[in-house]
């Protein structure tokens, strides 16, 4: 191969190397630019992410605030309404509490909704800023790392282009020594076999000298290119050794790069973006989740309250909300004229053959009509039926319009096939209204016909009584021979009756034999001794008495009997309703014109909650009560020991002195007009409270105020007669840190206090 040709090929060698180089070069460059677009391409992210969450905290809280707006509307519009203290008690009925309920559950999500702007302004959208202000500076700490890994590949390259070179210069001198070796041996041969040749010739003697002075000359040639040669050689192979040693070096050096040294770089630039990224996309979760965990949590209590919807509940709520409206009124009484006692039917001759006749006719009509109106009756159950089928549809489930994958014409399309489509609304509405009306009719119908029955059976029943007994009942013929207090009043001075309770002869002692012999003339009302006997017997553990309201329906059935003189609870084997029979006692307290705490000593009730040493308190309530009639303290001293008997079972029926107070605070204490009644609830409440807990101490004992006593054991069982708790406290338990004493003993003191009356 001639030197231009190896020249050619070196060139060509170099060229390579200086591409392949620049091909390194070039993508190193690229490196840096894919790498620095991926940070721009973050912080263009992050950045949009910040914009996206700072406007939807800015939509969170208008949300937040129009919810709030619309809650308070519509509750300053209830506290504004002129019959808000009847509304205030409304909760009570479902549909009422459904609508507090959807009313509290609307300021709950404007509560959630102002927390999810305060983590979306004071967490996501700070570490959000904090992650790009990462991002910048970890890509330039990986940039200068990178370029300084850049640097050295640079120089590996440069020093493997240098010992390359090194190796091509000693390789090329190597093969021109090596070929100049092989000329001179040529050259050498040649001369050699010249001198062959002429050795057979037969030369003169004079040209020998000359000959062998050519050839050593050859030789010395020879040797000095063969030194050359191998000093070149020599120096060729080192050459080689470190050109393949720099490229095995330079090779591994790239090789690490690309493979590790890289993918070690984008991890720097990455360090902790994934996952601080997730940790602020999992608050931004965690606060959606948690709004609708809260949102799913009120929706429940709003579906309950939807689930309790009872019509039935409802109305006895009304019914008890508004007694004194839905109480039955009194009962006509017969009005007599100039003097005729007579006040029941004649059945004597000559009226008594037309009294019967009327009496079988009555039976007759009776019949019939009751025939007719079961029919209508059953007309009316399976109208009624069908209304509730109509009204109980299931009708009320869109989730077909919140399916996300599919499109908006599917969802109006199935949408029309279903109940909720216009055209079978329309309809169905349609045929409630036919249905209503018809049902109207036939109730109408029902009503007359039930009322005519009402009318006839009165008559009926009379007659009946009448003709059977043959006897005339005059008035007046029935005399009060006992002294008791009078259903639903007392007898006390300046006390005029009850509106709503009538006084009824037949109203006479059903109590038990201890009572009737302590009776001195002071005795308790029956529907007083009677209900509290029940509850003593059978609700002393009944959990919420005399606060969870008992059904008006018997509530009225209750009150009715004892107005005609019975004593319904006088059964121990009836099963009557505790809540009711509690709220027949309270509703007969209520019903009083004058409180059991007269208005005119209210004031002077309320002071004694200002003082602060039980001992002084329980003695001043007492001389307040001692200027009250003898019969009112009577019944005061029964009830007070049985609340605290009551009280005593508090762990079971959760009706501790406190509560007690508060059911019976209002019934017992009424406030003045002109007084703030929120502020003097309280008070009432801690006074009853006090009366409760210290009735021993309060009122006088029998010795020293003969009447009717209250007895824990009124079965007369020994079964009945155990409290579970300790004795109530009395006025020795009470607190006497502050050194005060009481005056006197209980007794004394009222034995006192009464003899100075």
């Amino acid at each position: 191969m001639s030197s231009q040709t190896k020249f050619k090929k070196d060139k060509e060698i170099i060229a390579e190397y200086e591409a392949q180089i620049k091909e390194i070069r070039t993508q190193l460059v690229e490196q840096f630019k894919c790498l620095e677009q991926q940070s721009e391409s973050r912080l263009q992210l992050l950045q949009d992410l910040q914009e996206f969450f700072r406007r939807k905290a800015e939509i969170e809280l208008e949300y937040s605030r129009s919810l709030e707006k619309l809650a308070e509307r519509f509750s300053s519009k209830i506290r504004s309404s002129r019959e808000h203290q009847f509304k205030k008690d409304q909760y009570l009925l479902s549909p009422v509490n459904c609508w507090y309920l959807v009313l509290h559950q609307t300021r709950r999500e404007s509560r959630d909704h102002a927390t999810l702007n305060d983590i979306f302004m004071n967490n996501v959208i700070v570490r959000l800023s904090q992650i790009s202000e990462d991002v910048i500076r970890l890509f330039k700490k990986s940039k200068e790392i990178g370029l300084q890994m850049h640097e050295e590949l640079l120089k590996v390259t440069n020093e493997l282009y240098t010992v390359m070179k090194t190796y091509h210069m000693y390789h090329a001198e190597s093969i021109s020594a090596e070929s100049k070796l092989k000329e001179a041996e040529k050259q050498e041969e040649k001369q050699f076999n010249k001198s062959g040749d002429l050795s057979m010739n037969l030369l003169r003697h004079e040209d020998r000298p000359q000959r062998r002075s050519s050839v050593k000359k050859i030789e010395k040639m020879k040797e000095k290119r063969q030194a050359k040669y191998s000093e070149n050689k020599l120096k060729c192979t080192k050459a080689r050794n470190d050109y393949l040693l720099n490229l095995a070096a330079t090779n591994a050096a790239i090789s690490k790069y690309y493979i590790h040294d890289v993918s070690d770089l984008i991890d720097c630039c990455d360090l902790g973006f994934h996952a601080s990224l997730a940790r602020t996309f999992r608050t931004y979760l965690s606060a959606e989740y948690n709004l609708e965990t809260s949102r799913h949590e009120g929706l429940d209590v709003i579906e309950n309250a939807v689930d309790n919807l009872d019509s039935r509940s409802d109305k006895h709520t009304v019914m008890d909300m508004c007694n004194q409206v839905f109480c039955p009124p009194l009962k006509f009484e017969f009005q007599p004229h100039m003097g005729d006692e007579v006040c029941q039917v004649s059945a004597q001759q000559p009226v008594q053959t037309e009294l019967l006749m009327r009496y079988h006719q009555l039976q007759s009509r009776l019949a019939t009509l009751k025939i007719e109106n079961e029919e209508v009756r059953k007309t009316l159950d399976a109208t009624m039926q069908t209304l509730q089928d109509m009204l109980t549809v299931e009708d009320f489930d869109v989730s077909d319009a919140f399916q996300h994958s599919r499109s908006t014409e599917s969802v109006k399309s199935a949408a029309s096939e279903t109940y909720m489509s216009k055209i079978n609304i329309a309809k169905r509405r349609a045929n409630q209204q036919e249905t209503e009306m018809f049902y109207f009719t036939k109730f109408k119908e029902y009503v007359n016909g039930s009322n005519l029955i009402t009318k006839l059976q009165a008559k009926h029943d009379l007659l009946k009584q009448t003709l059977g007994e043959g006897e005339r009942a005059e008035c007046g013929t029935t005399s009060r021979r006992d002294g008791r207090l009078r259903l639903p009043h007392f007898p006390w001075p300046g006390c005029p009756p009850a509106p709503h309770f009538v006084p009824h002869p037949a109203l006479q002692g059903r109590r038990n034999a201890r009572t009737r012999n302590q009776d001195s003339g002071q005795a308790i009302p029956l529907v007083v001794e009677s209900c509290i006997r029940y509850i003593n017997l059978y609700g002393l553990q009944q959990q919420g008495i005399f606060r969870v309201p008992g059904s008006q329906v018997e509530v009225n059935d209750i009150k009715n009997s004892f107005e005609r003189g019975e004593d319904p609870l006088v059964d121990d084997q009836n099963e009557r309703d505790i809540n009711s029979v509690a709220g027949v006692l309270k509703l007969y307290f209520r019903g009083l014109e004058n409180p059991l705490f007269p208005k005119e000593r209210f004031q002077d009730l309320i002071s004694t909650i200002k003082l602060e040493n039980p001992a002084e308190r329980v003695h001043q309530i007492q001389q307040i009560l001692v200027t009250l009639p003898r019969v009112v303290i009577v019944v005061m001293r029964y009830l007070f020991a049985f609340l605290n008997h009551l009280s005593q079972y508090s762990d079971e029926n959760m009706m501790d002195p406190y509560n007690l107070a508060i059911c019976f605070g209002p019934t017992l204490m009424h406030i003045p007009d002109g007084q703030d009644p929120v502020s003097c609830q309280a008070h009432i409440n801690e006074v009853i409270k006090t009366i409760i807990i210290h009735h021993e101490a309060i009122f006088p004992s029998p010795r020293e105020l003969e009447g009717p006593v209250y007895e824990k054991c009124m079965a007369g069982g020994e079964e009945y007669c155990d409290s579970p708790h300790s004795e109530p406290g009395t006025i020795d338990e009470v607190d006497h840190d502050n050194g005060t004493e009481p005056h006197t003993s209980d007794e004394d003191n009222w034995t006192y206090l009464l003899d100075s009356m």
